[in-house]
């Protein structure tokens, strides 16, 4: 039913306890977070389980100590709470914490070499984003002095126009668009002036003063 984030509160919901989980129900719960690559689910419930006395009896707890070591600490990078267990537990021999102390040594090893190939590869990275970002950079001033001079250019260019005629053409400008816009309320009186000289005009034109004589 893909609901394996409610496997560890249900099971609690039964065992109260972390310390009461039968050794088989806590090896269930590490293998699986730990392939759902969640494993610090299994962080706290682990060590409470592996520190109490009465587990340490129990014939699966140096099993379930390995599994927890491999499966939850060490992939979370807790070395040093690695070692701490393996010292502090009085059920291992001299030889079982020997080879789980190499076995430490190992994934840490593992684990500084993959950090440093990381920081070579974040290294990388921040280089070709600066190199883009200086590149980008020397286009945007390139592109920006060019307005510049194109600004300064045209701006020289007005500066050489009469005076006159940049008033006329100002004036013309506003007439049309101002003025002749039939939207805006100030334009009406100046159309109804221009359409008045309009029939005016059209009138004096086809008056009978001017009409041609009829011929026969």
């Amino acid at each position: 039913m893909n609901r394996w984030r409610e496997v560890l509160s249900w099971v609690l919901q039964y065992y109260h306890h972390p310390e009461q989980l039968p050794p088989k129900i806590l090896e269930l719960c590490i293998l699986l977070y730990s392939k759902v690559r969640e494993p610090q689910v299994m962080l706290e419930v682990g060590s409470s389980w592996l520190r109490d006395q009465t587990n340490k009896s129990l014939p699966e707890y140096v099993s379930l100590l390995e599994l927890y070591l491999l499966h939850v600490l060490l992939p979370l990078g807790r070395f040093e709470g690695a070692e701490e267990l393996v010292y502090s537990c009085d059920v291992l021999d001299s030889e079982q914490k020997l080879a789980f102390v190499e076995t430490i040594c190992e994934k840490r090893c593992q684990w500084t070499q993959q950090e440093e190939m990381h920081s070579a590869h974040d290294e990388q990275e921040d280089k070709a984003t600066e190199t883009v970002l200086g590149v980008l950079s020397q286009k945007l001033l390139t592109m920006l002095t060019l307005l510049r001079r194109t600004l300064r250019s045209m701006s020289s260019h007005f500066y050489l126009l009469p005076y006159k005629k940049m008033l006329l053409a100002t004036f013309l400008l506003y007439l049309v668009v101002v003025r002749l816009d039939p939207a805006s309320p100030t334009s009406l009186p100046f159309i109804c002036k221009l359409v008045q000289l309009f029939r005016q005009a059209w009138a004096a034109v086809l008056s009978p003063i001017h009409r041609p004589p009829i011929q026969d």
